[in-house]
């Protein structure tokens, strides 16, 4: 089969190497000829582990191309794959003009029968909207061919993205008659071989299934913020309340982390996007509301430990904080809602000086944050703490997990770690001399401050 993946995104871009890397012939179509001249170069323009190797593989072996020639690239496809972004309007409705301008080229340039497959990110009902501007772009030309429409929505985790395309927990199928259903069995087949997990539904259920799914996750990321904030004012500690939690075969252990909140270019847009389409529709989605509220708040919780902390020093003004991590999540250089700029944004209001630091996504921080003189780029950790006042960790890099932390105190003037993903334990952090803040759990304050210490009580062998 030839594919036809339009949008060479990051959604088009993983799945179309994907395809290539099991022997399909694949060709990525898109309008920004700059992306596809950098792709012709085998220059990956966004980071995700393990892309680069396999692209460069598959475009030497001849499987992947990149193209900017629509009326071309059509005419060469069995399947043609629509990965264009949906992004949200002010109100947070997915904005489907280019999902809807892909569906015009195609009616104005198909004269085969051919499938169109969706796998961009939209409201139930678009892809029947497709199917319905294909069809009257094909009776304005007055060609009678045969079109199979299919959704077939994403699971990508960003960072994770390559090997959830090659090991998938579930490809989801919606069509709404059997035709092409073999067609796609088929197709997915190489990524299926130890486990059969084509589920095959109605076109409505296989879009709304996309946003059903990155609601339950923001969901249980709320929850847990919250239950963290809960623990903080009661002495609880959340890494026992997450333990019993996770222990019960009814919840499970996934997604149950207190953080800094959730960011990214799904979970914030999807939660807009499906509280838009139940207001359309009159169905008032309080949970998934309330997650996303929770989500807001949470997102200042830091900027608000810092103010505590800092308030009988005189506060934040004039103050060296320090930033480990700013992408939203390790393993990708995307800063889309990243936690990190809310924080900036705010210390930037306070006039502390900022030293930031991340492995993958300074470049685009640099361009994100242009003309910031409070802010000094760092080459690495020990750099971003010469002179801090406090350290904050942001994104939970797997290179910060075992951070010299005696060379980081010995370069800072102050002894603030503030950990914004429970990284690390808080008596071993007072026991180094810091004064540990973290999420959901009590301060611990080293003994050489002169607070009253909160005296952790930690079980052996507490992870």
């Amino acid at each position: 089969m030839k594919l036809l993946m339009i949008g060479a995104g990051y959604v088009g871009l993983v799945s179309g190497t994907c395809f290539a890397e099991v022997g399909q012939q694949v060709l990525c179509l898109d309008i920004d000829a700059t992306r596809i001249q950098t792709l012709n170069k085998g220059v990956v323009p966004i980071y995700e582990p393990g892309l680069e190797e396999m692209l460069k593989r598959n475009c030497k072996a001849g499987r992947l191309t990149f193209t900017t020639d629509y009326p071309s690239a059509i005419a060469q496809a069995n399947i043609c794959f629509i990965a264009v972004d949906t992004p949200a309007t002010a109100r947070g409705e997915a904005r489907l003009f280019q999902v809807e301008a892909v569906a015009r080229a195609l009616g104005a340039h198909l004269r085969h029968d051919c499938m169109v497959v969706t796998k961009s990110t939209v409201p139930v009902g678009t892809t029947l909207r497709i199917a319905q501007i294909i069809d009257e772009e094909l009776e304005k030309r007055g060609v009678t061919i045969h079109v199979d429409i299919v959704s077939n929505p994403e699971f990508l985790k960003e960072g994770n993205a390559v090997r959830d395309c090659m090991k998938p927990d579930r490809v989801i199928i919606g069509v709404n008659d059997s035709r092409p259903v073999g067609i796609m069995r088929d197709l997915y087949s190489p990524f299926l071989l130890n486990h059969d997990r084509l589920l095959v539904m109605d076109i409505a259920s296989a879009e709304l299934s996309k946003y059903a799914c990155n609601a339950m996750l923001a969901t249980r990321i709320s929850f847990m913020n919250e239950m963290a904030a809960l623990c903080e004012t009661l002495g609880a500690n959340v890494d026992w309340v997450r333990k019993a939690m996770g222990s019960d075969e009814r919840i499970g252990n996934k997604f149950l982390y207190p953080g800094v909140g959730f960011g990214g270019s799904c979970l914030p847009k999807d939660l807009r996007a499906l509280l838009a389409q139940g207001e359309q529709v009159n169905v008032q989605l309080s949970v998934v509301r309330a997650a996303q509220e929770v989500n807001h708040h949470q997102r200042q919780r830091m900027a608000s430990k810092l103010t505590d902390y800092f308030a009988d020093q005189g506060g934040l003004e004039g103050k060296t904080i320090g930033i480990l991590g700013l992408s939203f999540k390790p393993d990708t250089d995307d800063l889309r809602e990243a936690s990190s700029l809310f924080l900036i944004q705010y210390l930037v209001q306070q006039q502390s000086a900022l030293r930031l630091f991340d492995p993958v996504a300074m470049k685009k921080a640099q361009l994100l944050l242009q003309g910031e003189t409070c802010v000094t780029w760092c080459q690495n950790e020990l750099e971003t703490a010469e002179g801090a006042d406090a350290l904050v960790l942001m994104t939970e890099w797997k290179q910060f997990r075992f951070l010299d932390f005696q060379a980081l105190l010995s370069r800072m003037v102050g002894r603030a770690f503030f950990d914004g993903r429970n990284q690390c334990q808080p008596e071993e952090m007072a026991r180094k001399g810091f004064d540990y803040i973290s999420m959901g759990r009590q301060t611990a304050y080293t003994h050489s401050n002169s607070r009253v210490e909160f005296g952790l009580s930690q079980s052996p062998g507490l992870q």
